[in-house]
């Protein structure tokens, strides 16, 4: 049985599968990319994924109106995903947010480099500060 990290990785490559798909115009199922990937269904990445894509339009704007000299279409769809489900869990999840910022830290440490994990540290930061934090 995997742990949390690791679905939220299972998540992310799922996500990451999904931004080339729809960049592709190509069709695809959700379901089936997780079950390529983890082999059993998993509500908790099911959950993360189709949370992060019926949110997308929030998510884009809170990541654009946080990320300095950046936007989210020009991070990379790793990058993306990584700082979505980041942004996911903070706004939409009971997960706490010390560790939606953390989890979303160390895949960005796995997958990136060093000045994307402080970009997404800074901005998972200042979204939860000014976004989260008020409205509890």
């Amino acid at each position: 049985m995997k742990n949390r990290s690791e679905l939220r990785e299972i998540a992310m490559q799922t996500l990451y599968q999904t931004y080339i798909y729809e960049n592709s115009k190509l069709e695809y199922d959700i379901k089936t990319i997780i079950k390529e990937l983890l082999e059993i269904d998993n509500e908790f990445v099911y959950g993360l994924v189709t949370g992060v894509l019926s949110n997308e339009k929030e998510i884009i704007r809170l990541a654009n109106k946080y990320l300095v000299d950046w936007k989210i279409d020009r991070l990379s769809k790793v990058d993306k995903a990584i700082i979505s489900i980041g942004i996911y869990e903070l706004k939409y999840t009971d997960t706490p947010p010390l560790v939606a910022i953390n989890e979303a830290i160390e895949l960005s440490k796995k997958y990136s480099d060093e000045k994307v994990t402080s970009m997404i540290n800074a901005t998972l930061d200042k979204i939860y500060h000014e976004e989260v934090e008020d409205g509890r």
